[in-house]
């Protein structure tokens, strides 16, 4: 029997890190057989919908996925200290990692390395252990890795206590990876203030390049001049970036797919514009009804993903609404019917991939906006949180690929603060630029041109091809 070359893949426990994990093992898997990998999966206390995306999950003869889970009370103790959680978390399934490398490679494999999620860099440790590589799966874009490079070697460099405050601050500042100025307002929270969750995430990144190699979920056409400018850098080792091939997402929810596809085959191409927030995006009732008055006064068809907010200070999912009329305005499904759907969970690579959508109100979570350059559809950014209004800021600003709803929100999970209403106008103004049908509609031209980039190259001799291959022998080098 053939030896095979075994990687093991750790994401973190979130859906948007597991979900883009599979989908980068399925790509390498489909690419060379002489690879398998195993993919271990940390239960989260709250799931986050893991469980039921794994069970919907089709087979695969080389990909396994192993449950390495700890005692489910101590996981919830761990979150009572939230700046740590994260951290303390995955440490507490170092040995079970470990053990199941110990107890799991046979003599028809050979390790070939571990690939670690962006979070999970303490694993090098375990990597280290069985003296084998480890690479990063970096689950956001370039430019965030650029940003989180930059502000490392910030810090790295002098005490950093009042200096690299931003948290208040109006300056515009010059970061690797990015052409224009950047606005310190929207920078993602780790690199704000420091914090003792900041200086977690900053240890992590410090830690990249004890690594052989970052595995990017872009493509290099999309993100030119960040890939460019960390070349020039040379503050990072080896970076593959690689586009993952979008799959259906209807998982085991075909009734609910069939219906939204029913209901989009009927509507004229290109004329209906998506709204979607990610797995944690969900509004209060005041903001629910701003965006309802900004869809009807728009005119434009619609598809809206509307999710119920999780209970205050609940970690948890967003849930669907048992009747939408109850968060709705007064006669709004009435007004809307023919025009708009209201829907709950959505199958968002479905939807995306529809010839009807002809425009995406998302939250630029970095899957959603990969999936919407590869389906071609531009983007109204309404960031939430993470490194989502850096996101925001790369499609607009940078890139040209969206128009902004408002670029510096951010919402308020604990329910501390006052809750931030973005107006029925501006949501109304982005969606009319947005969905505007002519020639002069610049962001739909440059997000078609975008995805036939992403098109070309993933095929023989593009960018992404190429890329996945050099990484894949150097995989293979490791057990050579």
């Amino acid at each position: 029997m053939e030896t095979k070359a075994e990687l093991v893949f750790i994401p973190s426990p979130g859906l948007g890190h597991v979900a883009s994990a599979v989908e980068i093992s399925k790509l390498i898997l489909d690419t060379d057989e002489r690879l398998c990998i195993s993919l271990l999966i940390m239960k989260h206390p709250a799931d986050f919908g893991v469980q039921p995306y794994l069970q919907s999950l089709p087979s695969h003869p080389r990909l396994h996925f192993v449950d390495i889970s700890i005692d489910p009370k101590i996981a919830t103790e761990l979150l009572s200290n939230k700046d740590r959680f994260l951290y303390d978390f995955i440490d507490g399934h170092k040995s079970k990692v470990s053990e199941f490398v110990r107890n799991n490679i046979t003599s028809t494999t050979r390790l070939a390395g571990f690939v670690l999620d962006m979070f999970c860099i303490s694993m090098i440790d375990v990597a280290n252990e069985f003296g084998v590589p480890s690479y990063i799966f970096f689950t956001s874009g370039t430019a965030f890795l650029a940003l989180s490079l930059h502000f490392e070697a910030l810090r790295n460099d002098e005490d950093a206590t009042s200096k690299y405050d931003y948290s208040e601050s109006n300056e515009e500042l010059s970061i690797l990876g990015f052409k224009n100025p950047y606005p310190a307002k929207i920078l993602p929270r780790p690199a704000k203030s420091v914090t003792p969750s900041s200086i977690l995430y900053f240890e992590g990144i410090r830690r990249f390049k004890e690594t052989k190699g970052i595995i990017i979920n872009t493509f290099a056409e999309l993100e030119p001049f960040a890939l460019q400018s960390l070349k020039d850098a040379k503050i990072a080792p080896p970076i593959y970036p690689i586009r993952p091939v979008v799959s259906s997402d209807d998982g085991n929810k075909k009734e609910e797919t069939e219906n939204i596809v029913k209901w989009l085959d009927e509507q004229p191409n290109s004329s209906v514009i998506f709204l979607c927030f990610g797995t944690l995006g969900s509004f209060e009732p005041d903001q629910v009804k701003e965006i309802a008055i900004a869809l009807e006064r728009s005119g434009h068809r619609f598809l809206w993903s509307l999710r119920r907010p999780p209970p205050k200070g609940k970690v948890e999912m967003p849930s669907n609404y048992d009747n939408s009329e109850e968060i709705l305005p007064e006669g709004f499904l009435d007004r809307t019917k023919g025009v708009g759907k209201v829907v709950g969970w959505t199958p968002q690579v479905t939807v995306l991939s529809h010839p009807a959508v002809g425009g995406f109100v998302s939250h630029c979570g970095w899957n959603s906006t990969v999936e919407s350059v590869c389906c071609g559809v531009p983007i109204a950014a309404w960031p939430l949180y993470a490194e989502q209004q850096m996101n925001a800021f790369l499609l607009v600003k940078e890139l040209g690929l969206a128009v902004e709803i408002r670029m510096d929100y951010v919402k308020d999970f604990e329910g501390k603060n006052p809750v931030n209403i973005v107006s029925a106008e501006e949501i109304e103004g982005a969606i009319r630029k947005l969905m505007v049908d002519s020639e002069e509609n610049e962001v739909r031209k440059r997000m078609k041109e975008m995805q036939e980039k992403s098109n070309i190259a993933m095929e023989e001799g593009g960018s992404s091809y190429t890329s996945l291959r050099l990484l894949i022998e150097d995989f293979i080098s490791n057990i050579s």
